[in-house]
């Protein structure tokens, strides 16, 4: 018996035809992605492992560039079964990512350890202390939840943390290809019957302690009789190359009466987030 060959000419193309329905193709199952609602990507992620959701879904578009960037990664393997399908998309986008907060990686950012953690680098006048907000002659933090700060007295008072990035868990292929941006915030105040001085300095630092990129504020000045309303500062480094393994963080001020106590600038919620 005689097998059956199927004649060339009815299932060869030419490779442009091929190409171009191809290329529409790939252009439709895009299309209808994008027009997926956002908690559906998220499910459809959630089969995603890690790894592939940060070096392969992350550069395809802005959208998922933010949705990735959303995602607790760690957690990732730990949400939702894949066999509960009676599980609402509210449901497992809440569970996964809604509620999961940035990692702050400093320590004690707040006082509620005293000194823990920090290195008073300056500890002048009538050196740091802790209080409890909202303090003499001030007024309460915006978040609720912190009850406490750092203050300074009639010198420079300055404390420094130095933190190790691999240790806390990220990636040094990571950090040298992906370059996640390194997010450092401080908030500070005063009294309003007292004028004071602040800054902040931070390094972004090699293994070998080498500096790499650095960040320092301007001596921030207010005067006497200000409206005692809690600030926020924020620096932001981006593409800074390889070979970032520490950041230090520090931070100090002193009042501007030279009063003996503790009428300088009031700090509290420092915090270093790595954005992955």
């Amino acid at each position: 018996m005689k097998s059956f060959v199927p004649c060339a000419i009815h299932t060869c193309q030419p490779l442009h035809c091929l190409a171009a329905r191809h290329q529409q193709k790939t252009f439709w199952n895009m299309a209808a992605i994008d027009s997926l609602p956002e908690p559906l990507l998220l499910k459809i992620m959630s089969y995603v492992p890690p790894e592939e959701l940060v070096y392969i879904c992350r550069p395809v578009c802005q959208q998922w560039k933010e949705l990735v960037d959303g995602l607790n990664l760690k957690s990732h393997s730990e949400g939702l079964p894949k066999e509960r399908q009676d599980a609402t998309a509210g449901d497992w986008d809440e569970f996964y990512f809604c509620t999961s907060e940035k990692k702050n990686l400093i320590k004690n950012p707040c006082g509620e350890e005293e000194f823990n953690f920090w290195e008073l680098t300056d500890n002048s006048g009538n050196g740091w202390k802790v209080e409890d907000l909202p303090g003499d002659s001030g007024k309460p933090f915006p978040d609720q939840k912190t009850q406490k700060y750092f203050v300074t007295s009639f010198e420079w008072c300055r404390k420094t943390q130095l933190i190790n990035l691999v240790s806390e868990g990220l990636d040094p292929e990571q950090l040298d290809n992906l370059q996640p941006a390194i997010i450092l915030k401080d908030w500070y105040a005063g009294r309003h019957d007292s004028g004071f001085f602040y800054e902040l300095h931070a390094e972004l630092l090699s293994e070998d302690m080498s500096v790499i990129q650095e960040y320092k504020s301007d001596v921030i000045e207010v005067p006497q009789w200000s409206d005692a309303e809690w600030k926020e500062i924020s620096k932001t480094f981006t593409s800074y190359g390889p070979g970032v393994r520490y950041v230090r963080f520090t931070h100090g001020g002193k009042d501007a009466q030279f009063w003996g106590g503790w009428y300088g600038a009031r700090i509290t919620n420092s915090a270093i987030i790595v954005e992955q």
